[in-house]
């Protein structure tokens, strides 16, 4: 599940609130152990979210670095191809015939 949070910062053009509250939802998922919570849980699962959002973009506006930002399509095209080799199928070797 934490596997599809995503860097936010440094990134031009900037995150948006959208990628940091999805981010925070799924920060809230794995440490709750709920993918969707009961209607009992809800409203507390919901502030979770918000407050985790809320102090993620104070963080990522806070943070200052030399670096020039990262282009959100070179890196996602990095990720595709880290993808693609870790996943790729092993070449087919035939059994020997003897």
């Amino acid at each position: 599940m934490c596997r599809n949070i995503k860097t936010l910062f440094n990134f031009d053009p900037p995150a948006t609130d959208d990628e940091i509250e999805a981010a925070s939802l799924q920060f809230v998922r794995k440490l709750s152990g709920f993918n969707s919570p009961s209607k009992l849980n809800r409203e507390a699962f919901q502030r979770a979210v918000q407050d985790v959002a809320s102090a993620a973009r104070v963080l990522i506006d806070s943070l200052v670095t030399t670096a020039d930002p990262r282009d959100r399509e070179i890196e996602a095209e990095r990720a595709r191809a880290r993808s693609a080799s870790r996943f790729a199928a092993p070449p087919y070797k035939p059994a020997s015939l003897e």
